[in-house]
């Protein structure tokens, strides 16, 4: 991981929009071929460059770290689930790490998160230790709700980090109350909003955006677009290829980011926190990623060829970031091995509190049951 993979030129055609608009937005295609991935690499390292200086080393450190520790534990959770230390359904972010990291790491102690299903790497950068979560996965009493929640439902008051919700598109409408919550009480705090690209087909979305701008709520809604709703692309499910524009029917200040670049991430969040912060306006965007697992752990993503995902995976969000922080002269190769073997050393101590965590009571079957 420390080092950058070789890259092969590639003599596949690059695949344009069609007609009705189904191609990606922003120059961005279906379906990029390696020396594209390529070229939007090494122009993306030279942005990355210039937003890197401006940081502080230590903050750089603690981003990189949070985005190599999300990669070590989720391949340790598919390790796992495949010799079924997990059971029911579970959902891996590897590839868009640097969303969580970008986002989060840009936030402030009184903001609240709020996610959809494939919620492991968020909850660890608001704070849920890694312990806790992999209990949680194991469904054990020592998990963040105790074992009775399991992948999809991360949680914590005390992180601000509201879910973890299993239903495509739920966690809109809770986010937009909560914004409202935010805004009623004057508590100067954001909410953030993550869901799919799936989601955005649902009439909460729709009605959140238009209640959200009516009301003036400080609340960002990001759309993580990893190009597949489960097994069906983006292309097959939606007539309009940009999301980040639906934010122009509500009037909404809307926005494209590269979910590959944790920087452009990072400035893409300062900017919409800063307007719900100051203004109490809303903003959406659009945060365009890929997954390079299946939809969830059953998935045998058999939709996909094996050389799409290594198409993208040209443009490794951590391969991208460590390039940039070696080209600045901020960190070498010894530097990443440090990072690599303390997210790996963290991992296993997880694994550890996770075996050695016993299973809930059986009492806790009549407790937080409110209806």
């Amino acid at each position: 991981m420390s080092k950058t993979t070789t890259r092969k030129k590639s003599t596949t055609k690059k695949k344009t929009s069609s007609p009705n608009g189904s191609g990606n937005a922003e120059g961005v295609t279906d379906v990029v071929d390696v020396e594209q991935a390529k070229a939007e690499y090494d122009k993306r390292r030279k942005s990355q460059i210039g937003a890197i200086k401006k940081l502080d080393k230590d903050l750089l450190r603690e981003m990189l770290y949070q985005m190599v520790l999300g990669r070590v534990f989720e391949q340790k959770c598919a390790e796992v689930y495949r010799i079924g230390k997990i059971g029911g359904f579970c959902h891996l972010y590897i590839g868009q790490e640097a969303i969580a990291v970008g986002v989060q790491m840009a936030l402030e102690e009184r903001d609240y998160v709020i996610g959809s299903y494939r919620d492991h790497v968020q909850a660890m950068v608001q704070g849920i230790s890694p312990e806790a979560v992999l209990a949680e996965l194991y469904g054990r009493a020592g998990g963040n709700v105790g074992g009775k929640g399991g992948s999809m439902h991360m949680f914590s008051k005390e992180k601000n980090f509201f879910g973890g919700h299993g239903i495509v598109g739920g966690q809109i409408g809770v986010a937009t109350g909560m914004a409202f919550a935010q805004k009623y009480k004057e508590t100067g705090g954001v909410t953030v909003c993550y869901f799919g690209e799936a989601a955005v087909n649902q009439g909460i979305f729709h009605e959140s955006l238009n209640m959200a701008e009516l009301w003036n709520l400080p609340v960002i809604y990001i759309c993580e677009n990893n190009k597949y709703g489960m097994g069906t692309s983006q292309t097959r499910a939606m007539s309009i290829s940009s999301i980040a524009k639906k934010a122009e029917g509500y009037a909404m200040e809307g926005e494209f980011v590269d979910g590959m670049d944790v920087m452009a991430v990072r400035d893409a969040t300062e900017r919409a926190v800063k307007r719900a912060r100051d203004e109490s306006r809303p903003t959406l965007l659009e945060i365009r990623a890929y997954r390079f697992m299946g939809h969830s752990m059953s998935d045998p993503g058999k939709y996909r060829t094996t050389e799409e995902i290594k198409k993208y995976q040209e443009r490794d969000p951590i391969a991208l970031f460590q390039d940039s922080l070696k080209d600045a002269k901020v960190f070498n190769d010894k530097d990443f091995e440090e990072i690599l073997e303390k997210a790996k050393a963290k991992t296993q101590e997880a694994v550890e509190f996770a075996e050695n965590s016993p299973l809930p009571d059986e009492s806790e079957l009549y407790t937080g049951i409110y209806a």
